[in-house]
């Protein structure tokens, strides 16, 4: 385990979106309100810039992913930086936007709605599936740590106005199954629960807004360590490199003084943790 070292010194408004494409060897990641797709491969860095709010990112191929935005979901070629919108997403609701979204072992891409100002119980969280978008939950006010067991049994997400993580059963095509449980009550402890996903074991790592961590938790809840990051607003990890054992941690500058430097930067930390390739999303 090392200590993090920043892979990009960028400073990203509200960092999030964090996914490793095997095909490009590259991590990706969103400014949301900075409405930028950022990729790094390690040694460069590039950016796409859009006319609206954009949040998170299923792989669809080599070249294409699905991106969610504040009002629709839409392919994005990124080669030649071209969009093939696919449907709407709360379009007529100016109110909200997409936050949290990841890929599921079983093609669909899940994506959660908010409020631009974290208006309670505004949010909702989706599934798309084979060109189909069914609403799963709602009312939800900050849909986040939507990530999957490795063998396509249950859902996490929470609401990170209450502070509870959930999980949930999936059936065969991956549509949730019965009614959520309580998995992971973070109150006591007065923390965040941000984005979040699972190694190859089922651990779940959790980024902690204003905790200046992302913690590690058995698949029974049981809490394993914390990797401590140099700013208070962590907001989603993802496992990438070579053998998917290096952490790329996401930030956010929203709010932070200017004599935090490291706010909006973007984290790597090379772990003794084994993550996994993230599912390819079926259009």
């Amino acid at each position: 385990m090392t200590q993090p070292a920043t892979l990009s010194a960028t400073r990203c408004t509200l960092g999030e979106g964090a996914l490793w494409h095997p095909d490009r060897n590259s991590f990706l990641w969103f400014d949301i309100l900075g409405h930028r797709l950022y990729e790094h491969d390690g040694q460069d860095e590039r950016h796409w810039q859009f006319d609206r709010a954009v949040s998170a990112a299923g792989i669809v191929d080599a070249k294409r992913l699905l991106i969610a935005s504040e009002r629709d979901l839409f392919l994005f070629d990124l080669d030649v930086a071209t969009e093939t919108r696919l449907c709407d997403l709360e379009a007529d609701n100016p109110v909200t936007r997409s936050n949290d979204g990841r890929a599921d072992p079983l093609g669909g891409f899940w994506i959660g709605t908010m409020g631009y100002g974290g208006e309670t119980g505004a949010g909702a969280i989706y599934r798309w599936y084979k060109g189909e978008l069914r609403r799963l939950f709602a009312p939800i006010s900050i849909p986040n740590a939507i990530c999957f067991a490795p063998d396509g049994s249950h859902a996490y997400f929470t609401d990170t106005a209450v502070g509870v993580i959930r999980r949930v059963a999936l059936g065969g095509k991956g549509w949730p199954e019965g009614e959520p449980q309580d998995w992971l009550d973070l109150r006591p402890e007065g923390l965040n629960p941000d984005g979040a996903v699972t190694d190859a074991e089922g651990n779940v790592w959790n980024a902690q807004w204003e905790a200046s961590r992302v913690a590690c938790y058995a698949p029974d809840g049981r809490f394993l360590r914390a990797l401590d990051l140099p700013t208070p607003q962590t907001t989603c990890p993802a496992f990438g490199g070579p053998e998917f054992t290096r952490l790329m941690v996401t930030s956010a500058a929203e709010g932070r003084p200017d004599e935090d430097r490291a706010a909006g930067n973007t984290f790597v930390i090379e772990t003794d943790a084994q993550g996994r390739a993230e599912p390819r999303v079926l259009v």
